[in-house]
C-alpha cells in the first residue's frame, strides 16, 4: 500500500484522484501512451542521429540524415506513388461503392442481405490471397489468363500485366477497395427517410434522377465521412504494393521503408528509412485534423421521428443488376480462390505444357517445411490472443471513457484517436528501435511477445469507438441496480455489462482475429525466423524472382483464407444467437 501511495504521488495532477479508479486510469494512459506514442517520438528523435547504424554505438546528433535523404530520388517518388495509388483507388471505388450501396439499401432486389454479407466476406478475404491469386492469373509471361489467350491464333502476347500500376489498382479494388466502402455506406443509405425521394417522384423525377439529385446529395455527410477515413489509409498498403511493385521497382512509402531496412547486403539504411517515416508522420499530422474539419463542415439529419424507410422497384433492371453484383463478388472472392487451388496443384502454375501437368509436390513441400509449421503455430497464437484479448481491452477502455468521470478521460480518447493515423510499418519501425535501444526491452525483440503486443492493440481506434457507441446506447439502470446491491464496478462490468454487449464483443473479436491472422506490415520488422507468420512466409515465397515458390505461396494463402473466412462465418452464425433478438413479422 505504501508503494501504491508513492506511485500516485508522482503522477501529474490531472491523474490524481480518490480511489483505485484514478490510479487505473493513470496506468492505462501511461501504458497506452508508451506503446502507441513513444515509438513515434523515438522515430522523430532518431531522425537526427547521424551514425550509420542507429542501434549501435553512441548517438551523433545532426541534420545529415535530413539533408542526404533527399538525395535519394526514391524518397519523393515513394511518397508520390503512395498518393497516386490512393487517389486512383478512391476515385474509382467511390462511385462504384455508392452505386452498390444505393442498390442494396434503397431498392427492392432479391438476395439483398446475402449480397451485402458477400461484401463483408470480400473485406475479410486476405489481401495476400487476393494478390497471389491475381498474380497466378495475370502474370504477363505465365499467368493462366494470358496463357489461355495466347493459345488463340490471333494473339501473340498476353494482354494483361498485373505487375504494373493498373495491375496494383485492380487488385486493390478487388481486395478491400470497394468492399470496405460498401460495408460502411449501405447502413447509412438504409437509414434515410423515404419521404424526400417520394416527394421527388411526385414532382415527376425518374427513379434514377431521384437517386442522383436527392438521395446522393442528402447522404453527402456519411460519404464525406468515409472519404475522410480513407485519407488516413493513404499509407496503409503493403502486401499488394510489395508483391506487384517489386518486379518493376515501384515503391510506395511502406515498401521503401522495408526495402531500406531489410536489404540483404550491407548495412540497413536506417537514416533514410527514419527520415521517410518522419516525413510521413508530418503529412499524417496534417491529414488527421483536415479530415476532422471536413467531417464537421456539414450535417444532415436522415432519421427523424417520422422516419419511414422505402424501397424502389427496379423493374426490368433488377436481374442484370443482381447478376452484375454476383459477378463482381465472384471476382473479389471466388475467382482468386479457384485460381489459388488450381495453381497449387500445377507443376508450374500457368504452364499447361508441363509434364506432368498436375502434382501434389507443392502441398508436400509446404506441409513438411519446418518454417510452415512454425508460421502456423505463431499465426494461431497471435490470432487467438487478439480475438480474445482485444475486445476485452477495447471494451474496458471504452467503459472508462463513457461510464466514468475520472480525470484524464480526454487524454485517453486523444491517444486512441491519434494512433489511427500511424501506419503499421511506422509503428513496427518505432517498436523495433524501442525494443533494441531501450534498456530492459531488448529481450522482447525476436520473440512472440513482441508480436502479441502489436496484435493486441492494433485496431484500437475502431474497436474502442464501436464499444463507445454501444455503451452510449446502453442504459445505466442495470449497473446502478447492481451497485445498490453492493457490487463493485469490476463485478458490475463482468456480470452485467459484458453479457449485454457480447454480440459486439464477438464482432470485434472476429475482426481482430481476421486481422491478426493476415497482418504483415505491422509485424514484418519485428518477426524473426522463430516467430515468422503465415502471411510473412507467403509474402517471401510469393516474391521470388523466378516465381519458383508461387505455388507454395498459393497454398499458404489458401490456408490463411480458410482460417479467416471460416472463423468469420462461424462467428456470424453464432452471433445471431446472442444479444437481444428483435423479430419483425410482416
Amino acid at each position: 500500500m505504501a508503494q501504491l501511495t508513492q506511485v500516485r504521488a508522482r503522477l501529474p495532477a490531472v491523474f490524481r484522484g480518490s480511489g483505485t479508479g484514478s490510479f487505473i486510469m493513470a496506468m492505462t494512459i501511461l501504458i497506452l501512451g508508451f506503446y502507441l506514442i513513444y515509438p513515434v517520438v523515438i522515430i522523430l528523435i532518431m531522425s537526427f542521429n547521424t551514425v550509420e547504424d542507429v542501434l549501435i554505438g553512441a548517438p551523433v546528433w545532426g541534420l545529415e540524415n535530413w539533408t542526404t535523404a533527399w538525395d535519394n530520388p526514391l524518397v519523393f517518388e515513394a511518397l508520390f506513388n503512395s498518393f497516386l495509388i490512393w487517389f486512383l483507388v478512391a476515385g474509382i471505388s467511390f462511385p462504384i461503392a455508392i452505386s452498390i450501396s444505393l442498390v442494396l439499401a434503397r431498392t427492392r432486389i432479391p438476395f439483398s442481405n446475402s449480397l451485402e454479407f458477400g461484401f463483408w466476406i470480400a473485406y475479410m478475404f486476405p489481401q495476400l490471397s487476393t494478390t497471389i491469386g491475381w498474380i497466378l492469373l495475370a502474370d504477363p509471361d505465365v499467368g493462366m489468363l494470358n496463357t489461355a489467350l495466347k493459345a488463340l491464333p490471333f494473339i501473340d502476347e498476353g494482354p494483361f500485366n498485373v505487375f504494373s500500376i493498373p495491375g496494383i489498382i485492380w487488385v486493390k479494388l478487388m481486395g478491400d477497395g470497394i468492399a470496405f466502402k460498401v460495408m460502411l455506406l449501405t447502413p447509412a443509405f438504409r437509414n434515410m427517410d423515404a419521404a424526400l425521394e417520394e416527394a421527388a417522384r411526385v414532382s415527376g423525377a425518374s427513379k434514377v434522377g431521384t437517386m442522383l439529385r436527392v438521395t446522393v446529395p442528402v447522404m453527402v455527410s456519411p460519404i464525406v465521412l468515409i472519404l475522410a477515413l480513407q485519407l488516413v489509409r493513404i499509407f496503409s498498403g503493403f502486401e499488394t504494393e510489395y508483391l506487384l511493385g517489386r518486379p518493376f521497382q515501384f515503391f510506395v512509402y511502406s515498401t521503401l521503408i522495408y526495402n531500406l531496412i531489410s536489404t540483404p547486403t550491407g548495412f540497413p539504411n536506417y537514416g533514410d528509412a527514419i527520415v521517410l517515416a518522419s516525413v510521413t508522420l508530418a503529412i499524417i499530422a496534417f491529414i488527421i485534423p483536415f479530415q476532422r474539419w471536413i467531417i464537421s463542415r456539414r450535417h444532415y439529419t436522415t432519421v427523424v421521428g417520422s422516419f419511414r424507410p422505402g424501397l424502389i422497384d427496379l423493374g426490368p433492371w433488377k436481374v442484370p443488376i443482381v447478376t452484375g453484383l454476383i459477378v463482381l463478388l465472384a471476382f473479389m472472392t471466388i475467382v482468386p480462390a479457384i485460381i489459388l487451388v488450381v495453381g497449387s496443384f500445377m507443376t508450374l502454375s500457368g504452364i499447361f505444357a508441363a509434364k506432368p501437368l498436375w502434382t501434389t509436390a507443392h502441398w508436400e513441400f509446404v506441409f513438411t517445411d519446418t518454417r510452415f509449421l512454425t508460421a502456423t503455430q505463431t499465426t494461431l497464437v497471435l490470432a487467438v490472443v487478439s480475438g480474445v484479448g482485444s475486445p476485452l481491452i477495447f471494451s474496458l477502455i471504452a467503459y472508462m471513457i463513457v461510464r466514468t468521470r475520472l480525470a484524464g478521460r480526454w487524454i485517453l480518447d486523444v491517444i486512441i484517436w491519434g494512433s489511427a493515423g500511424i501506419p503499421g510499418i511506422i509503428s513496427g519501425l518505432g517498436l523495433l528501435i524501442m525494443f533494441l535501444d531501450t534498456p530492459g526491452l531488448s529481450f522482447l525483440y525476436g520473440t512472440i511477445w513482441a508480436l502479441i503486443i502489436v496484435v493486441l492493440i492494433q485496431g484500437n481506434t475502431t474497436g474502442t469507438n464501436v464499444f463507445k457507441g454501444v455503451l452510449v446506447q446502453l442504459g445505466k439502470d442495470m449497473e446502478e441496480a447492481a451497485r445498490v446491491g453492493g457490487a463493485g464496478w469490476t463485478r458490475t462490468y463482468f456480470r452485467i455489462v459484458l453479457p449485454v454487449i457480447m454480440p459486439t464483443m464477438l464482432l470485434i473479436g472476429t475482426l481482430n482475429f481476421v486481422t491478426a491472422a493476415s497482418t504483415t506490415a505491422s509485424i514484418i520488422l519485428l518477426a524473426s525466423r522463430d516467430t515468422i507468420t503465415l502471411s510473412i512466409l507467403g509474402l517471401e515465397w510469393g516474391s521470388g524472382d523466378q516465381g519458383s515458390r508461387r505455388e507454395a505461396a498459393a497454398i499458404v494463402s489458401l490456408i490463411i483464407m480458410a482460417l479467416t473466412v471460416g472463423v468469420a462465418l462461424v462467428a456470424r452464425a453464432f452471433g445471431l444467437k446472442l444479444g437481444v433478438s428483435h423479430r419483425d413479422r410482416a
